[in-house]
């Protein structure tokens, strides 16, 4: 029975809540809109039911005010998210993706921190065909974005292969357990018939309304936290004894969110609450999601995430209420321990004779360019390839399970396209998030794909200067602050403010665990390198054995420690 104490607040719900309240779970007039043949676009109320079905509206704002001075409508396209649960594709879906963004988006794929594939600029005409294929190939793009579970992540690592095989399938089971159950996916893009006057499909774990906001899950097998395992509304910290998964530590309230200039919104670490066996996941998730399905706040979107609703009701109270609704209590949480959350480059031998190439690629983008063909050269290895693909939360890619007799001819692939596990790049750069920002993305602030790669080049050349170039200092670059690579758990973060501005974020731990805070605000290039030419000699001459960059800030007073999200703005 739920604890009275407990309630959501108070206030008119917000009109989000009234899109889906009449979207007939889902449906609303998507049909409609996507066959209206006399513009690109749709409606906002069809554009807010999109992000159920994987996809946002965009433009390209890069022509906006030229087509604007023409009398045109904005440049409109829709960006495609497609679900793949612990960042896994085989080989055919990879060719798959590969067609698609060739023929109907912009000739790009779009490695995500999710772990999943984004294709941008496909037109509305080819929606539906994207979709469909997509869906052939054994994936698809349900719940990709909206107010539900999105992508569920897990560690792909390879030297960790012996766990990763458990641990993916319980992710991939998880993913399916929390997905809708309306058909209004397969009845708008597959064609599935609507049974005339048979009821709607009701949501056993969402119910009408779905979430307050998105909700987000991950697993992380210590000790590598590539996953950013504290980010997550939901993580799970898979825990080994004797060789085996005994079971997961499990967190909750973890969120990377806010907005410039209101300290009612914050970035939030996640907290462990207890152990549960692994027989006991799927209920467990489905029974916290639920708190935050009946409690969340439905009024303030930009309050709406389960780390304010954990805050605001309390941590106690909030596991009071999951236990009393699991009518089982948690087990006390075992030992763990993170050293890292990067990727391990290059060939790496895992379990049953395979072999795992991690590639370095620089903010996920998949193109071919002049002199890099990096597009071409993994659709020749995917032709080739008899294992999987694996999406890191990093950006990166992994062609693994490769057995030792392809491994000679994929090699030979890699060298002849010259591809790279970045080794002749700092560890700076290989510790690089960047997310897409403009032109496409409508909340972008500043530039962050495009433009952290040249100011890394500048960066490195102070790394360099100070016998810095092998040591990882996590950077990642967000256009605003809604965080998509997760800036503020970056040694070094960046959030667009305005064109060419950011606010600068420094002293977030390693290994995940610390948020940072801010340092400067509303700055440009000159005043970064201006503070890292002063920072990084410093930490360089300075540091204590085995120090990272963020701790050294905090230990010297650089900058003071976020010691929870709640202080973060303090």
């Amino acid at each position: 029975m739920a604890d009275q104490r407990l309630k959501a607040p108070d206030g008119l719900p917000s009109d989000v809540e009234r899109i889906k309240d009449e979207s007939n779970y889902l449906r609303g007039t998507l049909k409609q809109s996507m066959e209206e043949p006399l513009s690109a676009g749709i409606s906002d109320d069809d554009n807010r039911l999109m992000k159920f079905h994987g996809s946002y509206l965009q433009d390209d704002r890069d022509y906006r005010n030229e087509r604007q001075k023409q009398k045109l409508e904005p440049a409109f396209q829709f960006m495609l998210r497609v679900r793949s649960p612990g960042g896994v594709a085989t080989p055919e879906q990879w060719l798959v993706m590969d067609e698609l963004a060739e023929k109907y988006g912009n000739q790009t794929l779009k490695l995500t921190t999710r772990q999943a594939f984004q294709m941008h600029g496909i037109l509305k005409w080819n929606m539906k065909k994207t979709i469909q294929d997509i869906y052939a190939s054994k994936l698809d793009t349900i719940a990709a974005c909206g107010d539900v579970n999105r992508n569920v992540m897990a560690n792909p690592n390879p030297y960790q292969s012996e766990l990763h095989g458990e641990v993916f399938e319980w992710s991939k089971k998880l993913s399916d357990h929390l997905l809708p159950k309306t058909r209004a996916y397969y009845e708008l893009w597959l064609d599935e018939e609507k049974v005339a006057g048979a009821p709607e499909t009701e949501e056993p774990v969402y119910g009408k309304y779905y979430l307050p906001r998105k909700f987000k899950i991950g697993f992380a097998i210590p000790p590598s936290n590539d996953i950013d395992v504290f980010s997550q509304d939901i993580g799970f910290i898979a825990i080994v004894e004797e060789g085996a998964l005994a079971g997961f530590n499990v967190t909750i309230g973890g969120g990377l969110g806010m907005a410039h200039g209101d300290t009612e919104t914050y970035p939030q670490v996640g907290k462990v609450i207890g152990f549960i066996r692994p027989e006991q996941l799927l209920i467990t998730a489905e029974k916290i999601l639920t708190i935050q399905r009946d409690y969340g706040n439905r009024s303030e979107r930009k309050n709406a995430r389960f780390k304010y609703t954990v805050d605001r009701l309390g941590l106690e109270n909030v596991v009071t209420e999951l236990e009393q609704r699991l009518g089982w209590s948690l087990a006390e949480a075992k030992p763990f321990h993170f050293d890292d959350n990067g990727d391990r480059y290059g060939w790496v031998k895992g379990v049953k004779g395979r072999w795992h190439y991690t590639l370095f690629v620089q903010g996920g983008r998949i193109v071919d360019q002049e002199n890099y063909q990096l597009m071409t050269a993994l659709r020749e290895i995917a032709k080739i390839h008899t294992g999987d693909f694996r999406l890191t939360a990093n950006q990166n890619l992994i062609i693994a399970n490769v057995t030792s007799q392809k491994k000679k001819k994929i090699n030979q692939l890699i060298e002849s396209y010259n591809l790279t596990d970045g080794s002749q790049y700092s560890a700076l750069r290989r510790s690089s998030l960047a997310c897409v920002s403009l032109p496409t993305c409508g909340l972008a602030m500043a530039e962050a794909e495009r433009y952290l790669p040249s100011l890394i080049d500048k960066i490195e050349t102070i790394v360099n200067e100070n016998g810095l170039t092998d040591k990882e200092i996590t950077i990642r670059m967000t256009g605003c602050p809604n965080s998509c690579a997760r800036p503020t758990l970056a040694e070094i973060g960046f959030i667009g403010k305005g064109p060419g501005k950011y606010n600068m974020y420094l002293g977030a731990a390693f290994d995940g665990s610390r948020l940072s805070k801010m340092y400067r605000e509303n700055i440009d290039e000159e005043a970064i390198l201006s503070i890292l030419k002063e920072l990084l000699p410093r930490y360089a001459k300075e540091r204590e054995e085995g120090e990272h960059f963020g701790d050294f800030l905090v230990r010297t007073g650089v900058i003071e420690a976020t010691t929870d999200g709640t202080n973060f703005h303090k």
